[in-house]
């Protein structure tokens, strides 16, 4: 089952090449210098096996999550999501990895990381948007979660005395019988964060702040994000079960949102709606 799952995960592999959506008089310099110093910072101590394990690790998420819902079969949508995804990627530091980004099959309204990469949007949240900087506000959000390291920190795949992320291939790499159970707990409780118990407050916080940056480093109206949480929102708080305070609300998000848009001078830096473009290339069935 697993190896099935892995053969369908490789279907992500997708060869587009990223666009650069920066308006002729825009200067992201300064943006951008900011966002890379931050994300330099995170990124130390971890090692070229750690990262390895940990586009493994995320690989086998997505498998799974594909195994779920299965992918969405249009090949000229899958290739327009990957070239908005990775417009937005291209402007974090975590270069070293491959971002892939991919539509599931199902009417459900979400969106999903994995570690190592591994980006996924439903068919159904892209029928909720109305532009492209909709869809890459979304996308960059994804992005932000696999930049930081959420699922990686949350599970506490580390060595005492290194950065998130270092001595993973310690913990969890390997053939032994120890390993492929820490590697197989492991994907388990990443699988329970993304479908049950979702990321923790402070990290949706950090999302949501550092993917708006993306989006708008990519030329983007950095509001789309914003205004497609106000356009979700009050359906997805009707069917979420218990809204507590470790999970913020959708309204609380666009304003934190609004704030650092205004705060940041973000506005500034991303003016593109891609609206023509949207409605031309996402049609679903």
């Amino acid at each position: 089952m697993l190896k099935t799952l892995s053969i369908a995960a490789s279907v992500l592999v997708l060869s587009v090449v990223s666009v650069n959506v920066f308006a002729a008089d825009d200067d992201p310099a300064v943006w951008r210098q900011r966002k890379v110093t931050k994300e330099k910072a995170a990124a130390v101590g971890t090692t070229s096996e750690d990262i390895a394990e940990e586009i493994r690790f995320g690989r086998e998420i997505a498998a799974r999550i594909i195994g779920r819902y299965g992918l969405y079969d249009n090949d000229e949508l899958m290739k327009y999501v990957n070239l908005v995804g990775k417009s937005v990627a291209a402007n974090t530091c975590r270069q070293e990895i491959q971002f892939r980004f991919a539509v599931l099959n199902t009417e459900e309204v979400n969106a999903y990381a994995a570690p190592g990469g591994y980006i996924f949007i439903t068919r159904g949240a892209l029928t909720h948007m109305q532009d492209e900087a909709e869809l890459a506000g979304v996308l960059a959000h994804e992005v932000a979660h696999v930049t930081q390291k959420h699922i990686v920190k949350e599970l506490n795949i580390q060595s005492e005395d290194t950065s998130a992320a270092s001595g993973m291939a310690r913990l969890i790499g390997g053939t032994s019988e120890a390993a492929r159970t820490a590697f197989a707990q492991a994907v388990d409780k990443a699988l329970d964060m993304l479908f049950k118990d979702g990321y923790k407050r402070e990290d949706e916080v950090e999302a949501d702040r550092t993917g708006v940056s993306f989006s708008a480093l990519a030329g983007y109206d950095p509001t789309g994000l914003p205004r497609y949480l106000e356009i979700i929102g009050p359906t997805k708080e009707k069917d979420t079960e218990v809204l507590d305070k470790t999970h913020p609300g959708y309204k609380e998000r666009v304003s934190w949102l609004t704030d650092t848009i205004k705060n940041d001078g973000l506005d500034a830096v991303g003016k593109k709606a891609g609206r023509e473009r949207f409605t031309s290339t996402v049609r679903i069935k």
